[in-house]
């Protein structure tokens, strides 16, 4: 069953995901250097996922720095 073409919002059906997949894990743990390639798959520990945000600059800072 599709959604509505009405109820659907530019990206927000492509949001920030906590659960990665087994692959995604995989490639994570591996820029890390803690799978090797004659590593199991199955039984993976769990690996963070945090999405990084920009806080907005406050003008008192912008003030003192011109």
């Amino acid at each position: 069953m599709s959604l509505d073409p009405s109820l659907k919002i530019g990206g927000g059906l492509a949001g920030h995901r906590n659960v990665l997949t087994r692959a995604e894990r995989i490639t994570k743990l591996r820029s890390v250097g803690e799978f090797k390639d004659d590593s199991k798959a199955l039984g993976l520990r769990k690996v963070g996922n945090r999405k990084v945000v920009a806080g907005a600059k406050s003008k008192k800072k912008d003030e003192a720095t011109q």
